[in-house]
């Protein structure tokens, strides 16, 4: 089987290239056509690139990880945004759907407004609060003309690779006597491994039973706030002896108004992941396990 990977050097998709090997040959793109093998494109906002690309590759499975995620930025650049989370994805289904073949698509917990304090079901109406998560959500829509689908949301992405919250937590920790960090809005930190580990196994059942296609949330499993997110990062990080300046006392708890950015956050980004582990016999983590271990990997990588 001939697999595309697109968004290669992204978080999820430098660990998807290592969980889906084992399903066939990954033909892996970064955005910049030069970082390609024949110079394919793998810029989504570069549509007639990507069909081309599409087409001379002509792959058994196409699966998109690359994404617009500068969640505040996308307020002014909404052409790009809408270009890269839902054209680029409109091609990939209309191209896909073509070829007769599957197509896997990530999306995100902003499409959901915030509000109450159920975790989200994937039949739960759609209200996204910011450009980024309309961007997104359109990107759902288009993915999905494709019968042939896999979309799975998922909440705060954090890998050993990459920038994420996680890793911004260790470097201010360790330079500031002081951190205020947000503890009204709650979710589930979901590694990037895991995400792409039950990639692997939900689309080899779905490609061997279509009728399993469709629309899953996928997050570690447990909930928290960014305040005890960072609070348990700091902690761990310490006890691996890694350097944190900041004391447990110094972490403050604020609330998001007290933090104004460009684009508005869902206070409530719980996901109700029951279907995808269900479905697909899948068993979730806890967010701490997943935390504990990418920390112990940095840990381990400063000390060779």
């Amino acid at each position: 089987m001939k697999i595309l990977l697109l968004g290669r050097n992204g978080q999820l998709g430098w660990e998807l290239q290592r969980s889906l090997a084992p399903l066939g040959e990954v033909i892996a793109l970064a955005s910049q056509a030069q970082d390609n093998p024949n110079q394919c494109c793998g810029d989504l906002a570069n549509l007639e690139g990507l069909r081309q690309t599409l087409r001379e590759i002509a792959p058994d499975l196409v699966v998109n990880a690359a994404a617009y995620t500068a969640v505040d930025k996308a307020q002014t650049d909404t052409e790009q945004a809408y270009a890269v989370n839902a054209l680029g994805p409109a091609v990939l289904a209309e191209e896909t759907l073509r070829l007769g073949v599957w197509l896997a698509h990530y999306s995100t917990d902003y499409v959901f407004d915030g509000s109450g304090q159920q975790p989200w079901r994937e039949t739960d109406a759609c209200a996204p609060l910011s450009v980024y998560g309309a961007s997104k959500r359109q990107g759902e829509l288009e993915v999905a003309h494709n019968p042939r689908h896999l979309i799975l949301r998922t909440s705060w992405v954090y890998a050993a690779r990459g920038s994420n919250f996680a890793k911004t937590m260790l470097r201010l920790g360790a330079e500031r006597d002081e951190l205020r960090v947000i503890d009204d809005q709650m979710g589930a930190p979901t590694g990037a491994e895991l995400l792409a580990d039950v990639s692997a196994i939900a689309l080899r059942q779905a490609m061997a039973q279509p009728a399993l296609a469709g629309l899953y949330h996928c997050a570690a499993a447990g909930q928290t706030s960014w305040h005890g997110y960072a609070q348990f990062v700091l902690q761990e990080a310490r006890a691996l002896g890694m350097p944190v300046r900041v004391t447990q006392e110094r972490l403050v708890p604020i609330k998001s108004a007290d933090y104004p950015v460009a684009a508005p956050r869902p206070l409530n980004s719980r996901l109700d992941c029951a279907r995808i582990a269900n479905v697909f016999s899948i068993h979730l983590p806890s967010w701490q396990w997943g935390v504990r271990r990418i920390l112990q990997e940095i840990a381990l990588t400063k000390n060779l």
